[in-house]
């Protein structure tokens, strides 16, 4: 997932939405089951930047640090830059995206925000959320493009997760998945509905 912030916007075909819709849209909530420990998936999320691939999370990326921004470099997305708001293991993390190739760090950014609940039988459901996307731009149009992406994208890392925490506690891709479930990710909205937004 790369967060392309796109430079203009389509005159033809402005936002359908009203002000209470624009403000519901304004985050992106995702969740998944993981058949891995806490522990093991907490490694993962803790990490600034696991989402920024190719559509598998890399187990050595090219990640340092300049005071307290964390900088990662892709050899094909670019460089992005993070700032960590919060670090509670290994339950919650919290994470400011404040560079893209893209964006600068002087912009506007949104909040990343890392759940991670145990599971009565066995392993753990892992929720993000993504906001802020109305503070990008003061036209709902660009950023509700961006947010298009990025809900495509969250279907893709979280599975991207599920793979490489499973994978790590020696239990395969595992099968354990949330009612209303996207076929095929896994994923679902945190409230257990799948989100059908596709990219226009």
């Amino acid at each position: 997932m790369t967060d392309n912030t796109p430079t203009g916007t389509d005159e033809a075909h402005p936002h359908p939405h009203t002000a209470e819709e624009l403000a519901e849209l304004d985050r992106i909530a995702r969740q998944i089951d993981i058949d891995a420990p806490a522990e093991r998936v907490w490694d993962l999320i803790a990490r600034p930047g696991w989402y920024v691939n190719d559509g598998a999370v890399d187990p050595d990326p090219d990640l340092h640090y300049e005071d307290d921004v964390a900088v990662l470099r892709h050899p094909t997305l670019g460089e992005f830059r993070f700032r960590t708001v919060t670090l509670d293991k290994p339950r919650y993390a919290a994470f400011r995206w404040i560079g893209t190739p893209f964006r600068n760090e002087s912009a506007p950014s949104t909040l990343l925000e890392f759940w991670i609940d145990e599971r009565d039988g066995g392993g753990v459901t892992l929720r993000v959320v993504e906001s802020g996307f109305s503070s990008l731009s003061e036209d709902p149009a660009t950023w509700l493009k961006q947010r298009e992406g990025n809900v495509k994208g969250w279907r893709i890392e979280l599975s991207a997760a599920k793979t490489y925490a499973e994978r790590g506690a020696g239990s395969g891709t595992g099968s354990g998945t949330d009612a209303g479930t996207d076929a095929g990710t896994g994923t679902a909205d945190a409230d257990g509905t799948a989100d059908r937004t596709e990219r226009r």
